[in-house]
């Protein structure tokens, strides 16, 4: 137990992921953690000690795994608290002891997920024990870590700038019968990538190979998208433009990344031309991609054009949000077109009738614009 709860500690929830409290209001063992004195017209809210102090009441009578997960969650249980760990080893090992590694294993990743702290330093220096403490599970518990708990470790340590350290957590995978997929490896290259360590991208696709897990379009896309957050947009378009020798094809979400990474490094004109081609080659761009462009478009002072894709975006139903809204509608009464800008407003009120107010004020500046 003293291994699960290092595991823990490493783990450290973030309480506010976790349903509320109030949340729930159903089944006799929640109704006395949420009320003690199980007086119906008590509201005050428990304190965090008297939460911990019910669920660990509760946990020692509680034999249905689903329900003894419900608690933990509800009373917000952290590792950090001596009182929370007594209530959390309990919890581990009555679920152990019912065989049902499931929920453990359910459990244990949604404690990883939810955890605030990834990227701290504390918790870097952290990730071997977390390794350590999954290696002496299994052995521990008779609990076999499945391939969502393999993948939410490698990502853990891929955020934490430990990627390396990911081939031993595959060996180990392989080792168990757990085979890495496509993910695994995704979030191993994004993760490379994120450290600038370009040289590791390319073993580790001769992995994929070694393990026969497709290289695909999905693959490409996710080394796309690594080089455009690090302001290599040109060296991720080359990437593109070489993908026919490997027989695959860019999709939408290839284009979608490239303009992004465009529009953010200000070569807007390449944006643009990659957005024309890409809708002159039968690709939908999605939402975010027309967002995009028309609020740097806004931003450059191409207002002309910013409108043309707005138009192409909500008649789609996608409308850029108020803020970019705004600024095109002011932009293009400095442009002259205020009849466009007039337009504009009156559709967003029609579309969007709650906000009424806020285009009313802004068809007020349209006039002040116009008189000055």
């Amino acid at each position: 137990m003293a291994s699960m709860l290092k595991l823990l500690r490493c783990l450290n929830p973030n309480h506010h992921h976790f349903t509320s409290l109030t949340r729930f209001q159903s089944g006799r063992h929640l109704s006395i953690l949420l009320n003690p004195n199980n007086n119906s017209t008590t509201t005050t809210p428990l304190s965090t000690k008297e939460k911990s102090r019910a669920a660990l009441s509760l946990l020692k009578s509680e034999k249905n795994p689903k329900r003894i997960i419900e608690i933990c969650r509800a009373a917000s249980l952290t590792p950090e608290s001596h009182l929370d760990r007594i209530a959390l080893s309990i919890a581990i090992s009555k679920l152990a002891a019912s065989n049902d590694f499931d929920s453990i294993i359910s459990f244990i990743n949604e404690l990883l997920r939810t955890r605030p702290d990834l990227n701290n330093e504390k918790s870097v220096k952290e990730y071997d024990e977390v390794k350590r403490v999954y290696r002496k599970f299994p052995g521990k518990y008779g609990v076999m870590p499945n391939l969502d708990t393999y993948n939410t470790v490698i990502k853990s340590f891929c955020e934490s700038g430990d990627s390396s350290l990911c081939y031993s957590v595959i060996d180990e995978m392989v080792g168990n019968n757990c085979k890495p997929n496509a993910t695994t490896f995704s979030i191993l290259i994004a993760g490379f990538y994120k450290e600038e360590k370009f040289e590791e991208v390319g073993k580790v696709l001769e992995v994929m190979r070694k393990h026969q897990v497709a290289i695909t379009i999905a693959t490409y896309n996710t080394r796309i998208q690594s080089l455009c957050k690090l302001n290599k947009t040109d060296e991720a378009k080359e990437l593109l433009d070489r993908l026919s020798l490997s027989g695959l094809k860019p999709n939408s979400v290839t284009h979608c990344h490239l303009i992004h990474g465009y529009c953010k490094e200000g070569e807007l004109e390449k944006a643009k031309d990659l957005f024309h081609k890409m809708i002159n080659s039968g690709f939908k761009p999605d939402s975010d991609c027309y967002f995009t462009l028309v609020s740097y478009m806004c931003k450059a002072g191409d207002f002309e054009e910013a409108l043309e894709v707005c138009k192409q975006s909500m008649e789609k139903d996608w409308v850029p949000n108020f803020s970019t809204m705004k600024l095109l509608v002011m932009g293009l009464v400095k442009a002259s077109k205020v009849q466009e800008a007039r337009e504009l407003v009156g559709q967003m009120k029609e579309r969007f009738p709650k906000n009424a107010h806020m285009w009313s004020e802004v068809g007020e500046s349209l006039s002040a614009l116009e008189d000055t």
